[in-house]
């Protein structure tokens, strides 16, 4: 995986896309001058890329990374100063939690990869994706409150990453943290030395590609589904999931190699890729 915070750009493409052999699909916000922040136009390219992701029966991953010294320092301000309305303000914060949502509805998990600032918006841009991995040098703040706007948004994703002192802390103090603090917060998976960070992601990568793309699919929809459910209805609904997931080819696959003291034939290149009979 390349350093997308390294490497000049030759497109003024607002997000840029690539895709390796395994289905790794990388999403690297492209307005570097502008610290990514989150234009009109790079709430409705990120939109197209992602739709794209959940259109590709061969994705197996997403990391979401950024060119420049920010990852992503949240709303572009000039651009809604440009034009005040309660009607403007209201769309664009809607298309935002469309865009945000639509990262977890994906079937196969996300990675943020941070290099550097991520406020507002682009903190709550870490916080929904599934995954994050940061270098050392980052930082997290949820700042609007300093300017009289506070980040109610992004207080939702933060509210359910963090616990709720740590989440609302920040929301009212605006106040910055460094990456190891958002990793003991919860906001976090894993922090690297700069020089470290895509050896980091790729260790993630690495381990959730070896694994079937069905029961990660199936997995990622239980896990937020039943966080909004009361715990009886959860464990009823993980009961049904995980039956199903059973009778996936490559969990009975799995489980027959367990007995037989043996590599599955999916971790072998073959994976298991449809229900079995019944």
């Amino acid at each position: 995986m390349n350093a997308p915070d390294l490497l000049p750009t030759t497109t003024d493409a607002p997000v840029l896309r690539s895709r390796d052999a395994r289905g790794v699909v990388t999403l690297t916000l492209n307005r570097p001058l502008a610290f990514n922040a989150l234009s009109e136009s790079m709430l409705g390219a990120l939109q197209k890329e992602i739709d794209a992701v959940a259109a590709d029966n061969g994705a197996r991953v997403v990391v979401l990374a950024a060119v420049g010294k920010a990852f992503c320092a949240g709303h572009d301000l000039k651009e809604m100063r440009a034009a005040p309305s309660l009607a403007y303000y209201g769309a664009l914060f809607r298309q935002c939690g469309a865009m945000m949502l639509s990262l977890q509805h994906l079937p196969v998990p996300v990675i943020a990869r941070v290099q550097g600032i991520a406020t507002a918006a682009g903190c709550q841009l870490v916080a929904m994706c599934d995954l994050a991995v940061a270098s050392s040098s980052a930082r997290f703040a949820v700042s609007g409150v300093n300017l009289g706007l506070f980040c109610s948004t992004p207080s939702v994703a933060l509210s359910r990453n963090l616990g709720r002192k740590a989440a609302f802390e920040l929301l009212v103090t605006g106040e910055f943290i460094g990456a190891e603090e958002a990793l003991a917060k919860g906001l976090l998976n894993r922090v690297a030395a700069p020089d470290q960070l895509d050896a980091e992601v790729e260790a993630l990568v690495a381990s959730i590609v070896a694994k079937p793309r069905v029961a990660v699919a199936m997995g990622k929809q239980l896990f937020y589904r039943q966080l909004e459910s009361g715990i009886a209805a959860a464990y009823e609904d993980a009961a049904q999931t995980m039956a199903c997931n059973m009778m996936d080819g490559s969990a009975l696959e799995g489980v027959q190699a367990f007995i037989e003291k043996r590599p599955p034939g999916w971790a072998a290149g073959a994976p298991g890729s449809g229900p079995a009979s019944r």
